[in-house]
């Protein structure tokens, strides 16, 4: 990883690879934890999703709706690999 440089206001520039590595994006946050000895430890922080992010996602184009039943059976026989129909 190399030596980081701090700015004047106090912001450190992460290598592409370090960015790669915490699998961060622009936009993106990453948490910094203090640990003994002068270290810092960062992480990605977790992406918060939201509801309407899983909305349309059992949505089938063209095929057949599900309906409540049918879901709570698939989901209570658990994915397998395999469809059902």
């Amino acid at each position: 990883m190399g030596t980081l440089t701090v700015t004047a206001k106090g912001q450190v520039l992460l290598s592409e690879d370090v960015l790669k590595h915490l699998g961060v994006r622009p936009g993106d946050t990453v948490t910094a934890t203090k640990l003994p000895g002068g270290r810092i430890e960062l992480r990605a922080a977790q992406r918060a999703g939201k509801i309407s992010n899983v909305f349309g996602l059992l949505r089938r184009k063209g095929g057949p709706k599900l309906s409540i039943e049918e879901l709570n059976t698939i989901a209570a026989r658990g994915w397998t690999g395999r469809r059902s129909r």
